[in-house]
């Protein structure tokens, strides 16, 4: 685990918007308050229904799920980390909203429920941290309903904007072995963020047993203008607690000494540039 980020609450205030100015955190919040919402539409929530949040982290659609339907829904707040449901339970106790509210300390690879005891299941970027894929989604699907949906967002992080995509050969010493350094690890199969694409999970869904499985791919462009600090946060910033930063990923490749120079020349190819940058993401939708 990175010094930077010792557990996922830590990291989902801070570490995760550590490598942003003011406007881009801004803009972040914006765009997961629209995620969430879309999420949650598509789960199709009625009253009376009891809906899980698996992956709680620090609540984003359990709270809007909440504030949307206030006690006409029963909520289950679930997460692998005390440390997740904790700061959940400080939150509720601060809502103004009745609600009907539990939480669960449970892997998502193992959950803690009998089968067909929820009739909505909700993720977001859970499966990204998940190297079995497979596993999770069966789960979800053991503890539906008939009849009961699955709504997810995930983003796909082996299609994101790479470094090498963004300089040219002779701006970086040794180029071409950063680039094929940097291919291998954004497509590691051991690596929970880059070990799948939209058609991989669309055959999750499909092993499982679900029905009518939905992937809604999006291509998500952004610009702005790079900086020296930013840059440097790119390469110290931890993707999750318990995975590498950029430039851990690439110290198994090069020397401290390479791998230093390499981010000192890519802050100088980039810095004061305005840069377009891009990424998928999947919106999930389907029924048991």
């Amino acid at each position: 685990m990175s010094d930077i980020c010792k557990n996922w609450t830590q990291w989902l205030a801070q570490t995760r918007f550590s490598h942003m100015d003011e406007v881009q955190i801004q803009q972040t919040f914006n765009w997961l308050f629209a995620v969430r919402d879309i999420v949650i539409t598509k789960a199709n929530i009625q009253k009376g229904d009891k809906i899980i949040d698996i992956g709680c982290g620090t609540g984003l659609l359990s709270f809007g799920i909440i504030e949307k339907f206030k006690d006409d829904v029963e909520i289950i707040f679930s997460d692998k980390f005390k440390d997740c449901l904790d700061e959940c339970k400080k939150l509720l106790a601060q809502c103004q909203s009745p609600n009907r509210a539990e939480f669960l300390q449970s892997d998502c690879l193992d959950i803690k429920l009998p089968p067909k005891s929820v009739d909505k299941a909700l993720t977001r970027s859970v499966l990204v941290h998940i190297v079995d894929k497979q596993k999770a989604i069966n789960e979800i699907y053991r503890i539906l309903k008939k009849g009961g949906t699955y709504s997810a967002f995930e983003p796909i992080i082996k299609s994101n904007t790479r470094y090498h995509e963004l300089t040219t050969p002779d701006e970086i010493t040794d180029w071409q072995a950063f680039k094929e350094a940097e291919d291998d690890f954004m497509t590691d199969i051991n690596d929970p963020l880059t070990n799948f694409d939209a058609q991989s999970l669309a055959q999750n869904l499909d092993t499982a047993g679900f029905s009518d499985g939905d992937i809604d791919v999006q291509d998500t462009p952004s610009s702005y203008i790079a900086t020296k600090e930013s840059i440097a946060k790119w390469f110290e910033s931890a993707p999750s607690p318990d995975r590498p930063t950029s430039k851990e990923r690439f110290l198994k490749y090069f020397s401290e000494d390479k791998v230093n120079n390499y981010i000192l020349e890519v802050q100088k190819a980039l810095d004061k540039k305005m840069i377009c940058v891009s990424s998928k993401t999947v919106f999930i939708r389907a029924t048991k």
